[in-house]
């Protein structure tokens, strides 16, 4: 499998991922001491709606075209936890037609001050020749051809002692039946702990194998309490899925999140509900809508339970 995530850009998974990844640069936002983003996973950084691999598979239409029509006649607390990521969109669309969907790169730039920086990952050669064609030239941000996973240890503990990192692989492994990337980020997820505990981090994940992505939660969860310390109310699982999620096309999708930033779980717990609503894509005729989300800690249960 060859991921292009041009052709995903926008999606209902895009929208959660950017969502939250926006109010944790909010909350950061909210001190002066600098802070650090660090994405192991860039990608090309911003992507042409119109351009031909979106409209290939325009994913985007059916969610943030969505929030682009209908996000003004949400109720206010939802308004207030999409407010810094429509804020972002509309940067980027002064003229209120959906052109160009920000990556999380671009996404960071555009949030962060002039203290702060941005440290940016990405294997592929010709990917990362674009991203840095689109932000390269910030004097904040720094663009390295590698693996990301290869390289997160490396970067931390950052020297601002604040920040955030952003683990958002393909998981091309998927539609073979390896599960490779959820064990690299374990194994990831261990060692930067272990360099930098205080740092907010975001583990992206499919809700495809529903299976692999429990024993993550869970593995994930025994490693950084039992191993790293980490406090059991500091792990949060945060999900939305559109349609009944399984195998096929991507229909679930969320975050395993690491020390979440004081308020960001109020503020999901308003925005998930409204979010499943306004995404639904149940197949018509079924009856009953298959959209969800949820919000809950990662603690494992206790063997037995």
């Amino acid at each position: 499998m060859n991921y292009r995530h041009a052709f995903h850009a926008g999606n209902f998974a895009d929208v959660l991922k950017h969502a939250v990844l926006c109010l944790c640069l909010e909350r950061l936002n909210a001190k002066p001491a600098p802070y650090r983003i660090i994405d192991t996973h860039a990608g090309v950084g911003s992507y042409d709606l119109g351009g031909e691999e979106a409209e290939r598979s325009p994913e985007w239409r059916e969610a943030v075209g969505r929030l682009w029509v209908a996000g003004g006649g949400a109720p206010p607390d939802v308004i207030s936890a999409l407010a810094p990521y429509m804020t972002q969109l509309h940067r980027l669309n002064p003229d209120g037609a959906l052109r160009v969907y920000p990556g999380s790169p671009q996404l960071a730039a555009l949030m962060m001050r002039e203290q702060d920086a941005l440290r940016l990952c990405e294997l592929h050669p010709e990917t990362c020749v674009r991203l840095k064609e689109t932000i390269g030239r910030d004097r904040r941000v720094r663009i390295e051809e590698r693996n990301g996973f290869d390289a997160l240890a490396a970067y931390l503990p950052p020297p601002e002692r604040r920040g955030l990192v952003l683990v958002d692989p393909p998981f091309e492994e998927i539609a073979s039946g390896r599960k490779a990337d959820f064990d690299r980020m374990i194994v990831s997820a261990k060692k930067a702990v272990r360099r930098w505990p205080g740092g907010i981090y975001l583990f992206w994940r499919p809700l495809k194998d529903l299976e692999a992505v429990e024993d993550f939660d869970g593995r994930m969860a025994t490693v950084l309490i039992e191993e790293m310390g980490v406090a059991a109310d500091k792990l949060l699982v945060v999900d939305l899925w559109v349609r009944a999620p399984g195998p096929g096309p991507l229909a679930g999708a969320g975050l395993l999140i690491c020390n979440p930033p004081f308020g960001l779980e109020e503020k999901l717990r308003a925005l998930l509900p409204w979010l499943a609503q306004a995404l639904d894509q149940t197949p018509a005729g079924s009856g009953i809508s298959e959209a969800g989300w949820r919000v809950v800690s990662a603690v494992p249960e206790p063997e037995g339970a």
